[in-house]
């Protein structure tokens, strides 16, 4: 690797120079971006597109200036590669890399900052040299909770995507544990891919990728099998699993602003069913997807006449009391309240509403709020008995919760006292 001394002048004269020492990684082998590999990385895995990168860089122009660097600022830089963040010399240089790989690019201008160059630091049409450390690299997270992480290795072809409904034909092959237990060709509806034993996550994941694209998915247990696992695979409860998916094609469903209410409120009498169906096997993640395509097609329609309103905001009401009903299962306590918040502002004395709103707040130990839904409950119906029985279980609650704080006030001013009579059987100093 050539020093800040003995940099080259031109960009014609720094390209035979790198050419010697490097390799040319671009695709179409113009020169464009010549590595020079200063210190090797751990052999194995490469950064895949989409992954997310952390890197240290130094940035300078031919004449040995520093532009830029990011040890300077003392903190490592992190992006989404081959995604087009950063600059095309970036993307193709640091798929090429192993983690820990120390290397310096020659990059021509126009896999840089091209004609224009960078005011006040690159002049027009530069060539530069970046030195880039990898020091780590994930795939990319497709779910908040990380249950679904993707890594692509063949980029797909356009600018669309599967949309909710879609069909789509894929090559799965499923993983578990290094052993081969899915191989196949199938065709499939996106948010109804439980119907041919293909995992939520590969459902979720699908609204993501592109004509052409395969890509390996990394489920959590919860995207997976869950914790019944899948016995047609000999999958044991709780278990990893990883899809290699291909994209071959797909055809896009109506989006729901090409759908008249009339086909919005056929399809959502579908769906329902399928829900229910999901609901009653105890498939309760399936069953919110149902419950939530009901929500996007028909929560902003007003219909036409007073009559399809009233079924329309029927549909939305029972979808949002679903939707809780499923999440009280799923003990995700504060999505019931939300949707059951949606249900009363349709309907402020909605019983199912209440008491499954004070379910919930019951059970995140609310207990003042849990009492007051189940009071409400009991104005509109006097002789539900279930509301009663909580009511019950809200004052006991409250009552236990306040003798402990009692108790927990008694010990700690028991504890100040002995400290002070401690203090105060000290001798005194002369």
């Amino acid at each position: 690797m050539t020093s800040d001394q003995d940099l080259p002048m031109d960009g014609q004269s720094a390209t035979a120079v790198f050419a010697a020492r490097g390799i040319d990684v671009t695709l179409n082998k113009d020169q464009g971006v010549i590595k020079v590999v200063k210190r090797q990385g751990i052999d194995g895995d490469r950064p895949m597109i989409g992954d997310k990168v952390t890197v240290h860089y130094t940035g300078k122009l031919l004449t040995g200036k520093k532009f830029d660097c990011s040890r300077d600022r003392k903190e490592s830089f992190c992006f989404n590669v081959g995604k087009g963040q950063v600059l095309k010399a970036w993307d193709i240089g640091v798929l090429s890399m192993h983690r820990g790989e120390v290397c310096t690019l020659l990059c021509k201008p126009e896999y840089a900052y091209g004609s224009a160059g960078n005011p006040d630091k690159i002049p027009p049409n530069s060539s530069v040299l970046f030195e880039i450390e990898l020091l780590k690299f994930e795939g990319e997270m497709l779910t908040g909770d990380g249950g679904i992480i993707r890594r692509i290795k063949v980029k797909g072809d356009g600018y669309t995507n599967p949309n909710d409904g879609a069909t789509v034909d894929v090559h799965l092959e499923g993983n578990c544990a290094g052993r081969l237990f899915d191989c196949r060709d199938v065709t499939f509806t996106v948010s109804e891919a439980d119907d041919k034993g293909i995992p939520l996550g590969v459902d979720r994941a699908m609204d993501k990728m592109q004509r052409g694209e395969c890509c390996l998915l990394y489920l959590k247990p919860k995207y997976a099998f869950g914790s019944e696992g899948k016995t047609e695979f000999k999958i044991g409860p709780d278990k990893d699993v990883v899809y290699e998916v291909t994209l071959k094609d797909f055809k896009r469903a109506k989006e729901s602003w090409e759908m008249d209410v009339h086909e919005k409120l056929a399809l959502a009498a579908e769906v329902k069913h399928k829900g229910n169906q999901c609901f009653k096997a105890e498939r309760y993640q399936q069953a919110v997807i149902q419950y939530q395509r009901i929500i996007m097609w028909l929560e902003m329609e007003c219909g036409n006449g007073i009559e399809q309103l009233k079924r329309i905001q029927d549909f939305v009401i029972k979808a949002h009391l679903n939707l809780a009903l499923c999440f009280l299962r799923m003990k995700e306590f504060s999505q019931v309240v939300e949707n059951c918040n949606k249900v009363i502002e349709l309907d402020e004395c909605n019983e199912k509403a209440l008491y499954r709103r004070g379910e919930a707040r019951l059970l995140r130990n609310e207990f003042s709020l849990a009492l007051a839904d189940f009071q409400q409950v009991l104005q509109s119906n006097s002789s539900n008995r279930a509301a009663r029985a909580q009511m019950s279980i809200c004052q006991s609650k409250m009552k236990e919760y306040h003798e402990q704080d009692k108790k927990t006030y008694i010990d700690m001013f028991q504890k100040f006292a002995e400290r002070d009579a401690k203090v105060c059987k000290l001798p005194v100093l002369k």
